[in-house]
């Protein structure tokens, strides 16, 4: 048996509670193991520890399992009546039996070794306080996000000299086209009719830049898109049409012009926010290196903006204190964390339990574009933005040497990361005002709607950046941003775009098996480029997606209710065709 590829542990996405009854219990093997086994119990069901007792446990084969690269990932669901589990494996090869325990393997003739002290993994109580829960709601959300600066103008009769005319078009991070919050207000009824139930707001508080990353005042909207009551009604506004509100939250920096980082500048070491920052030389705090744009690039992070110190306990209570007036004021639903993974986790362990008490369902995510299993162990983030799932995504259809099989591996690389709660609410996307549009890397609509049939049909929670719905495209940042074209919408062309996005919606929003946790690769098709997945619901009722990404037709059994298809015909289905159906 091939040890090396074996591994579990009592912790993390191996081994937790997914509610306050059942336990889910991963392992990897190598793939020469054909059959794994669990043999579980209470810890106590043969007496108390530490006696001459023989616990056996219960043997139950363990049937599911997702294909990685070079791994098996074994998964089953356990419910201890007494909320705590004993267990070992038993795993089978073709010519082989081995015995897994926590400090290694046993032979059969080992493990009844009279005597032998067996060392078993313990969960030793499923402590419900110690249970990662997840907003459930967010499962059922599907989020617009919205760059306010370019999404509409609700009061062009306002603009300002420096408001430049609405346009489409390239744009970069220089010009202001007036966008703002009563031009949001304006468009809920548009986005309730295209299927939104959540929209994911880019920064709004005061800041000198359009894209307001850089933070003036926390505690303040910007001018140039609203006030305080402007966006307390837009809140309650987007609430009476079904649609939740996520706030960008810019804690790991600040903007030069932050009070704070002002009074540091004048004061030096004697300010009192001295300790709010992370300064790598306090001698050169007031030089101005060579600049785009008169910003500070004498600081820890990379872009010149000063670098907030998040283990500070007064950094912490401020910003703390901040997310409760917001969610007291406006009665947000969630939190966005810009730069999530370089915000201190003692400073998140905080804030997670501050905001809990006063919203328990409310939604905080985290900015991480890697691995982020040590944010999602319940008490931090409730989940990340998945990037991992956007890039494998994008990989596969770039790459033509890549197989179905390889595109299997990554999709289940990403779902066998985090816990399932964590999956369950994943903030799945393709493109965002941080990345190349969509439409823009293919300039193919087949290929455009194969991704976005990916997307919805993914467990957790999937965005759309504004303008996708017409496949709008953008370079990379800051083209990304271009300005919603509110005067082209009505095209035929766009209108058959938005009648395609609004399908996938509404069946995101009206199918189970779209949201759920559950699917596997079958592999029935013999082509390599002809992606297909099995989605199951709770009642076992199954929906396929295939998507061919091969360079000819190919033919497809008919069978089952066609749910959303491209390209599909009388059992055939085209090059870069999309085909999702119940059977």
């Amino acid at each position: 048996m091939e040890f090396t590829g074996v591994y579990h542990k009592t912790s993390e996405q191996m081994s937790y509670p997914y509610n306050e009854n059942q336990l889910i219990v991963n392992i990897k093997t190598g793939y020469d193991v054909k059959r794994v086994f669990i043999h579980y119990g209470d810890p106590f069901d043969a007496g108390i520890l530490g006696g001459k007792e023989k616990w056996t446990g219960k043997r139950e084969e363990i049937c599911y399992k997702k294909r990685l690269k070079h791994q098996l990932w074994w998964t089953t669901t356990l419910e201890p009546p007494y909320k705590r589990c004993k267990y070992y494996f038993e795993l089978q090869t073709d010519k082989e039996t081995w015995y897994y325990f926590e400090d290694g393997f046993l032979t059969e003739e080992q493990l009844h070794m009279d005597g032998r002290m067996l060392q078993c993994f313990i969960v030793p109580w499923m402590n419900p306080a110690d249970l990662n829960r997840t907003p459930e709601w967010v499962n059922d959300t599907v989020w617009y996000q919205i760059f306010p600066d370019r999404f509409c103008n609700g009061t062009p009769e306002k603009n300002t000299e420096d408001i430049l005319p609405w346009r489409t078009g390239p744009v970069t991070n220089r010009e202001r086209y007036g966008g703002n919050l009563s031009g949001i207000c304006q468009k809920l009824d548009y986005l309730k009719e295209l299927g939104i139930n959540g929209i994911y707001l880019n920064p709004i508080m005061e800041a000198e830049s359009n894209h307001k990353y850089d933070t003036t005042d926390y505690e303040k909207i910007d001018p140039a898109f609203g006030d305080e009551k402007e966006f307390a009604l837009l809140v309650k506004e987007a609430h009476d049409h079904g649609i939740r509100v996520m706030v960008d939250a810019v804690f790991n920096h600040c903007g030069p012009k932050f009070a704070p980082w002002l009074d540091v500048q004048e004061k030096g070491r004697a300010s009192e926010y001295a300790e709010w920052f992370m300064i790598n030389d306090w001698s050169d705090l007031k030089k101005k290196a060579d600049t785009r744009d008169g910003r500070f690039y004498s600081f820890a992070f990379a872009d010149g903006m000063p670098k907030l110190n998040t283990n500070n306990e007064k950094v912490q209570e401020y910003f703390c204190n901040l997310c409760e007036s917001w969610i007291r004021d406006y009665d947000i639903d969630g939190i966005r964390f810009d730069v999530g993974n370089e915000i201190s986790h003692s400073f998140l362990k905080k804030m997670r339990e501050r905001v809990k008490k006063l919203k328990p369902d409310i939604y905080l995510l985290g900015e991480i574009w890697h691995d982020a299993s040590q944010w999602l162990m319940g008490d931090e983030y409730d989940s990340v933005m998945n990037y991992p799932l956007m890039s494998g995504i994008h990989d596969f259809f770039i790459d033509k040497a890549m197989t179905k099989q390889d595109f299997e591996y990554t999709v289940n690389h990403c779902y066998t990361m985090y816990m399932q709660q964590c999956n369950n609410v994943l903030f799945n996307l393709l493109d965002s005002h941080d990345t190349e549009r969509l439409m823009n890397r293919f300039h193919d609509l087949d290929i455009f709607y194969q991704q976005l049939s990916v997307l919805f049909t993914m467990p957790g929670s999937p965005c759309i950046y504004y303008g996708t719905e017409i496949a709008m495209e953008g370079g990379h940042d800051p083209d990304c941003r271009r300005c919603m074209p509110w005067q082209e919408l009505d095209s035929e062309e766009n209108r058959q775009r938005t009648a395609e996005m609004k399908k996938l919606i509404f069946l995101r929003k009206q199918e189970p098996s779209f949201r759920s946790l559950h699917f596997h690769f079958p592999g029935k098709y013999q082509e390599k480029r002809c992606v297909e997945y099995i989605k199951l619901d709770e009642q076992n009722q199954k929906t396929e997606v295939l998507l061919n990404c091969s360079e000819d037709s190919i033919k497809v059994e008919e069978q089952g209710e066609i749910l959303f298809a491209r390209g599909y015909m009388n059992g055939s289905l085209a090059k870069n065709g999309t085909l999702i159906r119940k059977i």
